[in-house]
């Protein structure tokens, strides 16, 4: 980890992806430091199966979808917790993204209002997973499962969600070596593929 001291922009923060960092605001006095862990957590595409009791829920509380529906009000969702590393910096920033084209978000609905969600940068065939909210219960869990078969109906190889944790460990995510994360990530950005 180590502090940015250049300002920052969309092509720096798209630059720094493909160079296996990104970055978060320090909770206490807002300072953005870059990441770049090892080992390295990512949840492999063809690993994921969606529990039957999900399945369930999501039909019990008609659960629909979308993508980039409203990705200011995911960002802001997913910072709104005790401890957050997503400042008013990262929402203005990831915000440009999402405008650029890099910055993507998946919505989980009931009728019109938003009850879950996610979101992430995509490069070449490379997703990188930033955050997840739930208002509802399930909601990320069934965001996360749309996004996994939207990737994979994209030809993406690589879910990366950077650091592991119990959430992200009961959805799948492992731990791979740098060198082998690094290879993965240049085989992913040399794919032509587009998130939208």
């Amino acid at each position: 980890m180590s502090e940015m001291k250049e300002i920052l922009t969309p092509d720096i923060i798209v630059s720094a992806y493909t160079q296996a960092f990104f970055p978060m605001a320090d909770e206490d006095d807002g300072e953005i430091y870059w990441h770049n862990p090892d080992p390295r957590a990512i949840i492999p595409l063809d690993n994921p199966k969606m529990p039957r009791s999900l399945k369930q829920s999501i039909k019990k509380n008609n659960f629909t979808f979308s993508v980039n529906g409203d990705f200011d009000c995911v960002i802001r969702s997913c910072s709104k917790r005790k401890n957050t590393w997503i400042s008013e910096d990262i929402i203005d920033i990831y915000n440009q993204l999402n405008v650029m084209g890099f910055a993507h978000s998946v919505e989980c609905l009931i009728g019109k209002e938003i009850v879950g969600g996610l979101y992430g940068v995509s490069i070449g065939g490379a997703f990188f997973g930033e955050s997840m909210f739930n208002f509802k219960s399930d909601s990320a869990k069934a965001a996360f499962y749309y996004l996994i078969e939207y990737l994979k109906s994209k030809n993406f190889i690589l879910l990366d969600s950077q650091y592991i944790n119990p959430f992200t460990e009961q959805l799948g995510a492992i731990e791979i070596s740098k060198s082998n994360y690094l290879k993965l990530l240049n085989k992913a950005l040399s794919l032509p593929c587009k998130f939208v």
